[in-house]
């Protein structure tokens, strides 16, 4: 498989940044996307809502159902999974992109913010996941795909942030478990996660970040696509990198994903 013409996906946070970046790519295809996210009054901070993100991917050549989602409500991811399936026939692919943030220490991080962060990213994970899983079932080719990084038990990358570093390991668990529990019904999970900074309208509200030494969100589309057109059988279980995915699939012009070309690269976070 080398498109995904035809192909029914149902991201979360798909509004903006990385997740329309993936939706944009698979567009280009002619595939069809649900775009589950919280954003539907454009925000005047941070531009993208469910629906300029579904007249941007029909203008790209795919198919689009915005669907108004907070994923922390399992009945709403539910019912928005049942919508996508009900409207395209199906749901071949599940990318948890939708997560939060806050690069805070213990006392900083208040117990809402840290309820916050793992009800989005680890639980909305799970619970995302668990509701296309019976329509994955029945595709011929289905992948889920979370945006995650690799496991890892390195003190440094708990130290500064250790909700936000357990949120998105949560995340990554759901990959490794989940890889196993549905690899004999060839049901691809894999992790995937940039090895720089991409720059996203949400990173640009981070005051003093060097925006020129990051990589456009392309870098992640590009990667998502090459792993979700590979046969799921070939592949699960894996924490993959943007870069390295994109070497193996034979492209060797990495300067095309820089922002500022020629700048050095800032390392993203759980990389070693």
């Amino acid at each position: 498989m080398a498109s995904l013409k035809g192909k029914t996906l149902f991201i979360t946070g798909g509004s903006r940044g990385i997740g329309l970046a993936i939706a944009l790519k698979a567009a280009r295809d002619g595939a069809n996307i649900a775009i589950a996210a919280k954003t539907a009054e454009p925000n005047p901070k941070l531009p993208g809502t469910i629906f300029s993100a579904a007249e941007e991917i029909e203008a790209a050549g795919g198919k689009a159902l915005p669907l108004q989602v907070d994923i922390r409500d399992e009945n709403a991811v539910a019912a928005a999974v049942a919508k996508t399936a009900e409207t395209f026939g199906g749901i071949d692919i599940c990318i948890n992109n939708a997560s939060a943030i806050s690069l805070t220490g213990t006392l900083e991080t208040e117990p809402k913010r840290f309820d916050l962060m793992m009800g989005i990213n680890t639980r909305g994970t799970f619970v995302t996941t668990r509701a296309c899983l019976p329509f994955l079932r029945k595709s011929s080719n289905p992948h889920v795909l979370t945006l995650s990084p690799p496991l890892s038990l390195e003190p440094r990358w708990f130290k500064n942030h250790v909700a936000y570093s357990i949120a998105k390991y949560g995340m990554s668990l759901c990959v490794l478990g989940m890889a196993e529990e549905f690899r004999d019904e060839g049901i691809a999970v894999n992790a995937l996660w940039p090895r720089t900074v991409i720059l996203t309208a949400a990173l640009k509200m981070i005051p003093g970040l060097d925006h020129a030494c990051t990589r456009k969100p392309e870098i992640m589309a590009d990667a998502a696509h090459a792993i979700l057109t590979r046969p799921a059988r070939a592949r699960t279980g894996q924490f993959l990198i943007d870069d390295e995915v994109l070497k193996e699939a034979g492209v060797t012009d990495f300067e095309q994903y820089a922002t500022e070309p020629g700048r050095p690269l800032i390392p993203d976070f759980f990389v070693d």
